[in-house]
């Protein structure tokens, strides 16, 4: 007799764990709350899809903090090497980026997500995926009505109760939630005893303590500060953080890639603290020293902002950001007019809703799963993907985790079904 499964989520994870079980021989329905599958991924391919990174094994294990031991057991079975393999017989061919990352040659995530869903729908091997869109999960059927795996269902004909042999949860985490990853499963879940963090923002923007003066929120939001050293002290919460790169204005604080890369540290120090400290060196190739002396050169009749564009190419931005953090009864003291151009005070007093933010913290508790990802407290039900209480820096990490996952969960189905491979 063909057994039986049920996959919720038509992201990553979830079409990961669809193609592994159908591959095995099982009937495999896959069920999502959107009108198609993997929305999230192509809007997060939408400026080039971002599929894994290139560094060495324990690097790329090293991104994943304190859920290296967890996710690194993934990754042994399906890391970056693995999944470019995977590309390659969609017909994707792939390519290693200037910064490390792995992108698809036409830097486009739909033709891999149809040739994806080709397969799944037409596999070489094993049996067709069965897609029904529109259905949202809701919970369990009654005692007595399937068990752990009769999966209820809201759907534009009403309520439908699916029974399977087995079940994978791959529902995301509660990032852009208009996608479909809403968090809404937490509560369902901890009403059945499965111990669940509380979802937070992750890659997410602050708001700086005080908000920005009118005159910067107006002129500056939006605008890039590139080439810049963002420090973050240690504290009780982690190590110092300190990198070069680039991050974006917004109306209320900051945000992007620079950003995005402390971002765990930051948000935990403000959940501590109350608010979180860094520093930002507006000229990381200068010296403290050269700094100094370029301000304090004569200036003559030429303006402060035009001497400073002329000896140190401080203009736009970074000119702007400098006054509003020193303010003008500062200006005149060349030596804190140098300090603060390498060590730019800001205070941070909270992270963005999760909803906007690139992806989530928190989710489904390892302590409440088995090393096959199936949960202790619903035999037969397994999860995946970013619902579970993992997060990952951008830079291709945090899907190839989740792919990775959706890989362990289906393999755990199949051996909670006895089923060889």
């Amino acid at each position: 007799m063909t057994r039986s499964a049920a996959i919720v989520g038509g992201g990553p994870a979830g079409l990961m764990a669809a193609e592994v079980l159908a591959s095995a021989g099982l009937e495999v329905h896959l069920y999502d709350a959107m009108p198609s599958v993997g929305r999230k991924f192509l809007l997060a391919g939408r400026g080039g899809l971002n599929l894994t990174h290139s560094e060495p094994a324990a690097a790329f294990e090293r991104r994943f903090g304190a859920r290296q031991r967890e996710v690194a057991r993934w990754l042994r079975l399906f890391g970056a090497q693995q999944l470019r393999e995977w590309a390659r017989a969609l017909g994707i061919e792939t390519f290693v980026g200037s910064s490390g990352r792995v992108f698809p040659v036409d830097m486009k995530a739909a033709p891999l997500l149809r040739a994806w869903l080709h397969r799944l729908r037409h596999p070489a091997r094993g049996l067709p995926v069965q897609l029904h869109m529109r259905h949202r999960w809701t919970g369990w059927g009654a005692a007595g009505q399937g068990g752990a795996a009769a999966l209820r269902f809201d759907t534009p004909d009403g309520p439908r109760l699916v029974h399977a042999d087995v079940a994978v949860l791959a529902l995301g985490g509660a990032s852009w939630p208009h996608l479909g990853s809403d968090g809404a499963w937490a509560q369902t879940l901890q009403a059945r005893g499965v111990p669940v963090a509380p979802l937070l923002p992750s890659n997410c923007g602050f708001d700086v303590e005080g908000g920005w003066s009118a005159h910067f929120a107006q002129r500056y939001a939006g605008q890039p500060l590139k080439s810049v050293v963002l420090h973050v002290p240690d504290g009780p919460v982690g190590p110092a953080f300190e990198r070069k790169g680039e991050f974006v204005a917004t109306a209320t604080g900051i945000e992007g890639s620079l950003v995005y890369a402390a971002s765990a540290l930051l948000r935990d120090t403000i959940a501590a603290q109350g608010r979180a400290a860094l520093h930002v060196d507006l000229l990381p190739d200068f010296t403290l020293e050269r700094v100094l002396q370029q301000v304090a050169h004569p200036r003559g009749a030429r303006s402060l902002s035009g001497h400073l564009k002329s000896r140190l190419g401080i203009d736009g931005i970074k000119a702007g950001l400098l006054y509003e953090v020193l303010g003008r009864e500062h200006l005149a003291d060349p030596v804190r007019v140098a300090h603060t151009l390498k060590a730019l005070p800001l205070h941070l007093h909270a992270p963005r809703p999760v909803a906007e933010a690139i992806s989530s913290a928190g989710g489904v508790a390892f302590d409440g799963l088995d090393e096959g990802l199936m949960l202790r407290a619903c035999p037969g039900v397994f999860c995946a993907g970013e619902m579970l209480d993992w997060e990952a820096p951008t830079g291709g990490y945090l899907l190839t985790a989740a792919m990775a996952s959706g890989r362990i969960a289906a393999e755990g189905a199949l051996d909670f079904l006895g089923i060889g491979r």
